[in-house]
């Protein structure tokens, strides 16, 4: 037994968990990764998860089971943005997301939501609490209100922080109007979150924010970083660096990430010595970041990688001499984390969590301030040229990752927050 804040809990009591994810694609964007190592976290305690989910569908442990909501898989990556056609709307929540669509608005949380709570609304007995992972729709509100359901929402950060700097970012009136129409969403997600019995978020950074974008009361948040499996996302031996090649990730073409400041960087470089850009992620058609690779003459020494195992990620990560997080804003930064546990030296910025996560400077990693592509390319610059540097980072990078981060731990503190929410629920 231990305590919550109401009292005992019985900490070794083995948990039947409804688990939300709008969507969940497995290798790429934040979402499916946490869905898919946390759910084997927690089934390797003993408990029994279910896994609810849109398209992508993520991939999970073969003990954790899913149900499949799908949705009109509007956003999908072969045809984004497609119009269904009449005969695909079958039931009230596909006429509800098509007619969300239509306004330009990003529709899957509110669908999503919809539907959970349409499948789960009779089904209270057969789940002790729902787990929601940034969903934040009506039909939460719904599950915990009507259902009875305890109900605790990951917030990984508040995503009105991606809608400020998309508009900051627009190009033209019309790009920040549609913008703002796109993220119209978050405006529920502000009226959801403020309704939830508990919220979890990844850093301490990210609880300010949900704090002052939410206004969420601090003390139903409560920080539980993720994790990263440090025996998987290790140096691959025999696998040796190559010269002047960066890695980065890019799980989205929007502005929070900061894509364009290290392109820029990168051309910069190439005008001084040779290099090479390994993006993990899959180029958006159309998206601003192709266009910005063609207008700065970078085809010859950028390259995408996507859809690949982890084990080819970890590779990549082994062959490059260093990692980069050109990110404007992270609530957390699984990448960041990824990489030095892989041992490769790592530059980021210091947006939003990335120095609660990476550490210190010349420590631990090596920090630029975010939008800053002169500085990055400055910085990048120093480290290809101290190989002392490079080794002593990457070592301690590692090392860092080994001392506070493991899914294990992650799921063990989720736990924690699982029983305090149920003592929460009885008092």
């Amino acid at each position: 037994m231990s305590k919550s804040e109401n009292g005992p809990v019985d900490s070794n009591r083995k948990l039947r968990i409804a688990y939300l994810s709008y969507r969940g694609k497995p290798h790429c964007g934040g979402q499916g990764v946490y869905t898919r190592h946390l759910t084997k976290a927690l089934a390797d305690l003993g408990h029994s998860v279910t896994v609810l989910s849109g398209q992508p569908y993520p991939e999970i442990d073969e003990r954790v089971e899913l149900v499949r909501l799908p949705s009109l898989d509007i956003f999908n990556d072969h045809f984004p943005m497609r119009k269904p056609r009449i005969w695909e709307l079958k039931t009230k929540w596909d006429f509800l997301e098509v007619a969300s669509f239509n306004t330009g608005n990003f529709s899957e949380p509110l669908s999503f939501s919809l539907r959970a709570w349409d499948y789960l609304k009779s089904r209270r007995d057969e789940f002790d609490l729902v787990h929601d992972n940034q969903c934040l729709g009506w039909g939460l509100a719904l599950l915990q209100k009507k259902a009875g359901f305890p109900l605790l929402s990951t917030i990984h950060h508040p995503i009105t922080v991606d809608r400020r700097l998309e508009i900051e970012h627009s190009r033209t009136l019309f790009e920040s109007f549609s913008k703002r129409r796109w993220y119209a969403f978050t405006k529920m997600q502000t009226r959801v979150a403020k309704r939830m019995n508990r919220v979890m978020t990844v850093s301490e950074s990210s609880k300010v924010d949900i704090t002052a974008d939410h206004k969420v009361d601090p003390n139903r948040i409560h920080v539980v970083p993720v994790g990263v499996d440090p025996e998987l996302f290790a140096p691959v031996p025999g696998v040796e660096r190559k010269s002047g090649m960066i890695v980065t990730t890019a799980s989205a073409d929007v502005a929070m990430k900061g894509l364009k400041y290290l392109l820029e960087a990168v051309a910069k470089l190439k005008t001084e010595r040779d290099v090479e850009l390994v993006i993990i992620g899959k180029p958006s058609e159309g998206g601003s970041s192709t266009d910005v690779i063609d207008e700065l003459g970078l085809t010859d020494c950028v390259s995408w990688v996507h859809g690949v195992s982890d084990d080819r990620i970890v590779e990549l990560y082994s062959e490059a001499q260093i990692a980069v997080v050109p990110s404007l804003y992270e609530g957390f930064s699984l990448p960041a984390i990824e990489a030095m546990s892989c041992g490769v030296p790592l530059v980021t910025t210091t947006g939003g969590a990335l120095p609660e996560v990476a550490g210190p400077h010349d420590e631990t990693c090596f920090q630029v301030p975010p939008g800053d592509s002169e500085a990055l390319a400055s910085m990048i610059g120093k480290v290809l040229d101290s190989s002392e540097s490079r080794s002593r980072v990457g070592e301690n990078g590692r090392q860092r990752v080994i001392e506070n981060w493991s899914w294990h731990h992650t799921a063990l503190r989720t736990v924690e927050q699982y029983h305090s929410l149920l003592a929460e629920s009885k008092g």
